[in-house]
């Protein structure tokens, strides 16, 4: 899953970038608003933390921006304004979740699986195709109920396909949505990745669409 952070703060915003990135969250991070208002309207994200006291541009416009251009991808914002009336500014341009500063990190990551999964259509934490599991509070994946170690850009793409469980997805927007805004995206590590789940899941777990991308479905029905 892909995320985007605008926040300005020297400290805050490389912190939760690296915070997220080690939760298995590709991470871009922008320091003002225009910059995070052009990232948002160009590029593919799942999610997006976006603090309101920006610099060039502020938060709540930034906001807005995206919605009017149809960018709704969910937004949890971050403020250290704590009135009810910031709260209700922030929600009335479309922000999907609030959080004020000072807060913590596991919060923070909590709400935004929330989103994340309730964007998709999943209510629980818990992500199943068949025999395979992923439990997007711990990481943790398992076939049959054994654990299953995959490398960090292996359950990223495990991870999205579960979450559009169902939905043929294509090698484009894998790449948008697995890798940050430097990824090379000629590259051919997606068929790489998905032939080394295939092996420890099972060939079946994925379905090549010829000429489209992979799909995902439970071969239980």
């Amino acid at each position: 899953m892909r995320i985007l952070i605008v926040e300005d703060e020297p400290t805050l915003g490389p912190q939760l970038k690296a915070t997220l990135e080690g939760a298995g969250y590709a991470v871009d991070l922008a320091t003002d608003g225009e910059d995070g208002h052009f990232l948002g309207s160009t590029e593919n994200y799942d999610a997006a933390i976006l603090d309101l006291g920006l610099p060039e541009i502020d938060g709540l416009t930034v906001l807005d921006r995206w919605r009017r251009e149809k960018r709704n991808f969910p937004v949890l914002v971050l403020t250290a304004r704590d009135s009810w009336s910031d709260k209700v500014a922030g929600l009335d341009a479309g922000a999907d979740d609030y959080l004020a500063k000072p807060f913590q990190t596991e919060e923070l990551i909590a709400r935004l699986r929330a989103l994340i999964r309730r964007a998709a259509g999943n209510a629980s934490s818990e992500l199943i195709a068949g025999p395979v599991r992923l439990d997007t509070r711990s990481g943790r994946v398992t076939l049959d109920g054994a654990p299953v170690k995959l490398t960090a850009q292996e359950y990223k793409l495990l991870s999205y396909l579960l979450h559009h469980k169902g939905k043929v997805v294509s090698r484009t927007e894998l790449i948008e949505h697995i890798y940050d805004q430097d990824f090379d995206r000629d590259s051919n590590t997606i068929e790489v990745f998905v032939t080394r789940i295939r092996k420890k899941l099972g060939a079946d777990i994925i379905t090549t669409i010829r000429g489209l991308g992979y799909q995902l479905d439970d071969p239980q029905g």
